[in-house]
């Protein structure tokens, strides 16, 4: 019974995440409503960079031959009916540079090839070697199994089109929203950039080297699969063949696109998500070697796009998101990052629950609550918890030694468990300093005794004796 409670743990909570997401959403579809937040925006410098969305869309939509005029307007008019709506446009407007680089990445095969410059055939082999004394992606493609092709495509042919949604959606569940519009900007800009790289400084993969040597280049030559044919070929389909075949930037080698997104979700899982650091890593690693096991990349590709997404993971990272407790903190906020348990603030090791199976303690279970709005925070501790922080220091069987500090009148009852209206001890050590802001947690209840005098100690016998 534990087993099968521990397993649909997670899923109960990504279920109540949900809910709780769903709730913090914007369910309005007046447009009135998208105006007046507009009229009341305070425009920044920051906001300039709508302007560049809309002239490089413009500039792409006239260029655009497949869908023709009229029906091509569709795209800025269901773009704008989106943002006018707040249900739509909560998810639109943060979205709007990946939109843009989707856009461009089509539209740049419309560009006319007397206008775009001579693909280079040799440059990247050739840096390659003098960077690192070999050709390396040549030398990783010269061994082939079909338990390597296998391992290749599930990053470089799944992952990669997969796994920015899964990010996006644990930071909507998970994170506050600010997280997630970092998330679609740097991921946005970065593949943009790699996009506009890519038509200025346009470069041959590697399967080119194999299929027509060293031989120039030009824009008449189809796309290819490279290695990702023989995954076709093993599930007796051609759909990468279709794709890359007729694929919009053909001689797209340099910045490799894969291998910055496969950095740029390394990035941010390990910032929003710590403890799974080594395991993206190890993804983005894995993505690396297939992007030149499947002749789609050199290394110095995977190098340059990995430091472009390095690059704009840092530049465009908002400065309430830089430490660990705003990058890990709950959906309900930034605010919700100064929330700290009682054994945070006073740096005490959390108990297990003695539930079944030993599941999470009462501690944590409060906080989800708290965390995601779910329910109010409980007025009692659980009873099989007897953690000290809040145990009230009024003892019915305690030691004598706690008697002098209370008063006749203030016993509590063995029954009641609150401690709502109870002193911790930590609070009672910190009492001096509390007492200097204007309030102690010293109340009424409690009573010193006096200090006796020193003639009264001599009296008593208890003095120094006499030498």
């Amino acid at each position: 019974m534990s087993m099968r409670v521990t397993v649909l743990q997670p899923f109960r909570r990504v279920g109540a995440a949900f809910l709780a997401a769903v709730g913090r959403m914007d369910k309005s579809l007046s447009p009135s409503d998208t105006m007046n937040r507009l009229r009341q925006h305070d425009f920044t410098l920051a906001d300039s960079a709508y302007l560049f969305h809309i002239a490089l869309a413009t500039f792409w939509i006239y260029i655009m031959e497949v869908p023709g005029f009229p029906l091509k307007l569709l795209i800025p008019i269901l773009y704008i009916i989106a943002l006018l709506v707040p249900l739509t446009s909560q998810f639109f407007l943060p979205a709007s540079p990946i939109l843009l680089y989707l856009l461009s990445f089509y539209s740049s095969k419309f560009i006319p090839n007397d206008l775009r410059p001579t693909p280079s055939v040799v440059l990247l082999p050739t840096l390659e070697s003098v960077l690192y004394g070999a050709n390396v992606s040549d030398i990783l493609t010269r061994f082939t199994h079909p338990i390597l092709d296998i391992v290749a495509w599930v990053p470089y042919g799944v992952g990669h089109y997969v796994i920015p949604f899964i990010v996006a959606a644990f930071l909507w569940l998970f994170r506050p929203k600010e997280s997630l519009h970092y998330w679609a900007r740097a991921f946005g800009f970065m593949n943009l950039t790699g996009v506009l790289i890519q038509i200025v400084f346009p470069c041959a993969a590697p399967w080119y080297e194999l299929i027509y040597g060293l031989t120039p280049a030009d824009y008449s030559i189809r796309g290819s699969p490279g290695g990702l044919a023989r995954i076709d070929k093993l599930f007796h389909s051609r759909g990468y063949t279709t794709a890359f075949s007729n694929s919009p930037l053909v001689f797209g080698a340099f910045p490799s696109l894969h291998a910055a997104s496969a950095t740029m979700e390394a990035l941010f899982v390990s910032h929003f998500f710590p403890h799974t650091t080594k395991w993206v890593f190890g993804y983005a690693a894995v993505l690396y070697w297939a992007t030149m096991y499947l002749t789609h990349h050199y290394l110095v590709d995977v190098v340059g796009g990995s430091c472009l997404a390095v690059a704009f993971f840092y530049l465009m990272m908002p400065e309430e998101l830089k430490s660990p407790a705003a990058a890990t903190a709950p959906p309900g906020g930034l605010a919700a990052a100064a929330y700290r348990s009682k054994y945070e603030i006073y740096d005490l090791e959390e108990p297990q629950g003695r539930g079944r199976g030993g599941l999470r303690g009462n501690g944590a279970i409060m906080r989800d609550a708290e965390a995601y709005d779910l329910e109010e925070l409980s007025d009692r501790e659980s009873d099989s918890e007897m953690d000290i922080t809040y145990r009230s220091p009024v003892v019915p069987d305690g030691p004598a030694s706690a008697v002098p500090l209370v008063k006749s009148g203030g016993r509590v009852s063995p029954t009641k468990k609150s401690h709502r209206h109870t002193a911790s001890i930590a609070s009672l050590i910190r009492s001096e300093e509390r007492g200097e802001e204007g309030w102690s947690p010293i109340g009424g209840s409690f009573a010193f005794p006096t200090t006796p005098t020193r003639a009264q100690t001599f009296e008593e016998g208890k003095g120094p004796r006499a030498s």
